[in-house]
């Protein structure tokens, strides 16, 4: 056991746990973030993707000694955001959440990506949630709720 310190959401965080660690169960036993989900568990599926220091990860593959020190944004500390709004309000309006379990890993996989690119085209979009995994809406919503997002954002001026 040791007192790791990292950031979440914006606010300091110390823990006192085995460093090796997931930071997914840290999120979710011990921070008690359940947007954060286990789909796989083998960084596979994409629904346990935060980002640390502005970079998707996942975080059942990511021991917590790797955030020592690092900034990490959960679903919960993102939806205080007007980028959010806008996904998820494009996600609403085209269907791209039906069950709701991918969809903040979606979501933070959206983000990450709109911030290295903001206008993608759907190529890109595509191959940049091909980490996620969906079983109830075939995709095609999603990446379409991701443009209309990118294109919301172009419209309004706002930055990712």
């Amino acid at each position: 056991m040791a007192k790791l310190k990292f950031v979440v959401n914006h606010q300091p965080v110390e823990v006192d746990i085995d460093p090796s660690a997931r930071l997914l169960d840290v999120l979710r036993d011990v921070l008690h973030m359940t947007g954060v989900k286990e789909g796989c568990g083998e960084g596979s599926c994409g629904a346990c993707t935060v980002l640390v220091d502005g970079i998707s990860y996942s975080s059942c593959l990511t021991p917590v000694a790797n955030v020592i020190g690092k900034e990490i944004l959960t679903i919960e500390g993102f939806t205080q955001t007007e980028q959010y709004r806008m996904i998820a309000d494009a996600f609403a309006e085209l269907g791209g959440s039906q069950c709701g379990f991918c969809t903040p890993g979606m979501i933070m996989s959206t983000y990450a990506m709109l911030k290295e690119n903001p206008q993608p085209s759907e190529e890109e979009a595509r191959l940049s949630l091909s980490g996620n995994l969906c079983r109830c809406t075939g995709y095609n919503s999603i990446i379409k709720a991701v443009l209309e997002a990118a294109e919301e954002a172009r419209k309004r001026g706002i930055k990712w």
